[in-house]
């Protein structure tokens, strides 16, 4: 009798930086969603695709959980909504080490509302004592039903491969959504612009906010040298931030070209050049067309 062949749909829900996108990027296997100790870092869906010859995982990566202080922060809580309604499974990623606060009250009672399967998945085991972890479990399961919790580390792979078991037991029978070598729903420009967004924040730290956008002005591939031409632009909110952005005599604008060009080149597969530049936007956070243009929409 032939195996069925089982596909679905998971979203990954959470508070910010509580590790969202290194679970999806650990059981991809590739780098498809922006990661940064800062929170926050993850605005759009970005589709993670795991695909082998009994199933094909799609993986929603969702902005963190959050009551929104500006209109891009009503657009992140939109997204994560809708993640909510549209998948098979909902993961529910907390963090270990980060006590049970007024944040994660407010996620439950989010997913309260929810009629999909949840897994609680609690990240960052490796950042406690192992005797807490059932206590801490306690804390999410005194105020809400799942169907299953497991806990894992994101960073070691601890129990990875068993959170890869849990969900396929939610999965349904079903087709192959998208091709087989594809591992991400996200198109390319997109992923460049995170990739180029995720070295300004690791490299800005504690500078900058969160006040940042990238825009893709332009990619082209020459042929003639085998190189993609990548011209992109960084958005702040006020002036004082371009030049830390820019560094003095551009050095901290160089290095986070650098930074991600690496990254680029090996999602593109070619030599990359990149062309930074650095532009002022007041309060771009709530402008709905900024907002959109930046590709939020």
């Amino acid at each position: 009798m032939e195996t069925p062949f089982l596909s679905g749909f998971v979203s990954l829900i959470g508070r910010p930086n509580v590790g969202k996108s290194s679970i999806m990027n650990r059981l991809v296997g590739e780098k498809v969603a922006i990661i940064s100790s800062k929170p926050q870092t993850t605005r759009n869906k970005i589709e993670g695709i795991i695909t082998t010859d009994r199933y094909q995982v799609i993986f929603i990566d969702t902005p963190g959980m959050h009551k929104p202080r500006n209109k891009l922060g009503e657009y992140m809580m939109k997204v994560s909504r809708e993640a909510l309604e549209e998948v098979d499974l909902v993961l529910y990623i907390v963090d270990a080490s980060s006590g049970l606060g007024r944040g994660e009250k407010f996620v439950i009672e989010q997913l309260k509302k929810v009629r999909t399967s949840i897994l609680l998945v609690i990240n960052k085991i490796d950042l406690v004592d192992q005797d807490k972890l059932n206590d801490i479990q306690n804390q999410y399961t005194d105020m809400m039903d799942f169907d299953g919790v497991i806990w894992v580390s994101a960073l070691t792979g601890q129990n990875m491969d068993k959170l890869m078991d849990d969900i396929l037991k939610f999965l349904p029978q079903g087709p192959k959504y998208f091709p087989d070598d594809m591992i991400t729903g996200q198109p390319t420009r997109v992923l460049v612009s995170e990739l180029i967004r995720e070295k300004a924040l690791e490299l800005l730290r504690e500078e900058i906010p969160h006040g940042i956008g990238v825009e893709i002005d332009s990619m082209e591939h020459r042929d003639e040298n085998d190189v993609m031409y990548i011209r992109a632009t960084i958005y702040c909110e006020k002036s004082s931030h371009k030049g830390i952005i820019i560094g003095k005599g551009g050095k901290m604008l160089k290095d986070i070209g650098t930074k991600a060009r690496q990254d680029i080149e090996r999602l593109l597969g070619n030599r990359t050049f990149i062309e930074l530049w650095v532009k002022v936007k007041d309060d771009w956070r709530n402008n709905p067309q900024t907002i959109k243009t930046l590709g939020y929409e």
